[in-house]
């Protein structure tokens, strides 16, 4: 064998590795940008003097980056997909997280897209008794609230008296984990334990026990081959 032929065999063996490499890590970027996002609070005391709760996340868990604007159009496009809506300083989010990656494995779901919320909602008030809006969400949330309509829940505040004040708008919360089937919201849940009510208690683990139920419960409608849910689990 010539040199020639060799550096060409070399060369194309680089550029197949090189393919590998960059190929894997573009799978996996999401993946590896959110266990930093999120771990990166391990041990952090939040503005109210809070440990945020430590968690670990796989590097090869099923997170996919998307805005909202990814998922109307996942909607418009009649797609099947599971959509977590969260924000990595959340505390009700850090409780669920790992039980819900625990559900995606055993479920064998390879993908969860992931929206954060915290500066697409808008922001609502109490006022003189009425709620107002002292700062709008983005156009995409709006659409989300609209697409979304059929699982989400009522929307309310609470006065400084203690008054519980409707806002009569639905509202995406943290955590919100939601399947769609061919472009139709078809279940949500936040995943969190009735028995938990402290985003920062620990964890028993009848908790954890019921925190699986409720995400299997949902996530497990995410079969392709269907365009209505079966409950199994619930």
């Amino acid at each position: 064998m010539n040199k020639k032929s060799l550096l060409i065999i070399l060369l194309l063996v680089l550029v197949i590795i090189l393919v590998f490499i960059f190929g894997n890590n573009n799978s996996t970027s999401d993946s590896i940008k959110f266990k930093k996002e999120y771990e990166s609070l391990n041990g952090k005391v939040n503005d109210n003097g809070k440990e945020y709760r430590s968690i670990s996340i796989s590097k090869s868990n099923p997170i996919k980056y998307a805005t909202a604007e990814d998922i109307v159009k996942m909607i418009d496009n009649k797609e099947t997909f599971a959509v977590y809506f969260g924000f990595s300083k959340c505390p009700w989010c850090r409780s669920v997280l790992p039980t819900m990656f625990e559900v995606a494995s055993d479920l064998d779901i390879d993908t969860i897209y992931y929206v954060d919320v915290l500066d697409i909602r808008n922001t609502l008030e109490v006022k003189d008794g009425e709620v107002v809006e002292t700062k709008k969400g983005t156009d995409g949330y709006y659409k989300l609230l609209e697409y979304l309509d059929s699982v989400l829940d009522e929307y309310s505040l609470t006065d400084s008296d203690g008054n519980k004040v409707d806002a009569n708008q639905k509202r995406i919360y943290a955590p919100n984990i939601a399947v769609i089937l061919s472009g139709r919201a078809e279940d949500l849940t936040t995943g969190i334990s009735d028995k938990q009510d402290d985003a920062y208690m620990k964890l028993t683990d009848s908790m954890k026990k019921e925190m699986y139920k409720k995400i299997k419960c949902t996530l497990e409608c995410l079969d392709k081959e269907n365009t209505i849910c079966e409950k199994k689990s619930c």
